[in-house]
């Protein structure tokens, strides 16, 4: 399986009404090796089975949203954003309440994916 491929993999894994960030599927493949953050960031902009691949659903470690489709502004990242917001995602408590965050943010993958 490619790296691309892998992230697709822990990517739909991401339940609806949750996220994750591009750190978190990088340190779930990085099988002790240093993650590759930005890698995760361009295979999601290239993911051509969304919303199979709910790569909308994949942002920043900061808990801002990043990228969509390539792209770091405009209407795609308006678009992420809405997909996000109509999904149960608010960006304001996720900005500043660590418990929401908590709640909200995906990681179960990193502990069940199969290590090489």
């Amino acid at each position: 399986m490619t790296f691309a491929q892998n992230v697709y993999d822990l990517t739909s894994q991401i339940p609806r009404g949750k996220i994750s960030t591009y750190a978190i599927i990088a340190k779930a493949l990085a099988n002790g090796k240093s993650p590759a953050y930005q890698a995760v960031g361009t295979a999601l902009s290239k993911n051509e089975n969304a919303p199979v691949v709910p790569c909308h659903r994949v942002i920043k470690s900061d808990y801002t949203i990043g990228g969509f489709f390539g792209e770091t502004c405009g209407d795609n990242v308006m678009k992420k954003y809405k997909s996000l917001k109509k999904e149960g995602i608010d960006f304001e408590k996720l900005k500043t309440s660590k418990k929401y965050r908590k709640k909200v943010t995906f990681i179960d993958f990193v502990l069940l994916y199969p290590k090489n």
